[in-house]
């Protein structure tokens, strides 16, 4: 199931904090991995 907008929020602000355990970024960081891509809205 792919996480969602607020979820994935919360998994970049933990992986930024200086404070976060190497636990912490692991699951934030694999939290963001299932995140879908952003489509670019630019057309050629």
């Amino acid at each position: 199931m792919p996480t969602g907008k607020k979820p994935a929020s919360s998994a970049g602000k933990i992986l930024g904090s200086k404070k976060s355990t190497r636990m912490q970024k692991r699951v934030a960081a694999s939290d963001l991995a299932q995140r879908p891509r952003k489509r670019s809205s630019k057309k050629k």
